[in-house]
């Protein structure tokens, strides 16, 4: 049992009783899922499951927070020791490969992958427990300074989220691997977190937020 003593300046906030029946799922451990799973494990989310199949190349020290040291690691090892350092009594479930649909997930999954065509192979197989309620959905995306959190748990979250699903070839064109920093990462997994919190407070999630961080424009759209 993790000690409720280091999360007591949270207490008000994040529901420690509620946060101990989650297993959280991160689908992609990159810029913003790496981020989204080390908030987790320090707000006390007692079991992360890390999906990836990638190494941590050198460019991940500057945009996703690896360490030097971890180059050349498994992106979910990497991840999984950040988290043991943070809190060793949670448990990091590593999964070394690309998410399966056979894949047995938690009730709180994260969307973190860079592909439309992914996220909504995630999706279509786990719409249906969002629309009955049995399941938290985040997906973070970003491009460049531009910043898209959507967040669904419930008939009229999936019902939003569904809209935003779109052909690959319509994606935005440019240079992703060249627009990308660990501050607008952070900040995408924390509003990610945020509503994850608000679920746990049975508060009215935010189904859609954009947040441009050059031109100060935040717009949001609630369930």
């Amino acid at each position: 049992m993790i000690s409720t003593q280091r999360f007591q300046r949270q207490a008000d906030l994040v529901p420690l009783e509620k946060l101990g029946s989650i297993r959280a799922t991160v689908v992609g451990v990159g810029a913003v899922g790496r981020q989204v799973a080390l908030q987790l494990a320090a707000i006390g989310c007692p079991r992360i499951q890390l999906v990836d199949f990638d190494r941590v190349e050198l460019t991940n020290v500057t945009t996703q927070g690896y360490g030097h040291r971890d180059v050349g690691q498994m992106k979910v090892a990497a991840t999984a020791a950040a988290i043991t350092d943070l809190d060793p009594e949670i448990l990091a479930d590593e999964v070394h490969d690309r998410y399966r649909a056979g894949l047995d997930t938690g009730n709180a999954l994260f969307c973190c992958v860079d592909s439309i065509s992914i996220r909504e192979t995630i999706w279509r197989g786990r719409q249906q427990q969002v629309r009955a309620g049995r399941l938290f959905w985040a997906d973070g995306r970003m491009l460049g300074e531009v910043i898209r959190v959507l967040a669904a748990a419930d008939l009229s979250g999936a019902t939003h989220y569904q809209t935003t699903l779109f052909a690959q070839a319509e994606a935005q064109a440019g240079r992703c691997t060249a627009r990308s920093t660990i501050y607008a990462a952070s900040i995408t997994a924390g509003l990610m977190i945020h509503q994850f919190t608000r679920w746990l407070r049975r508060l009215p999630l935010d189904a859609d937020t954009t947040l441009n961080l050059l031109s100060g424009e935040w717009s949001v759209a609630a369930n």
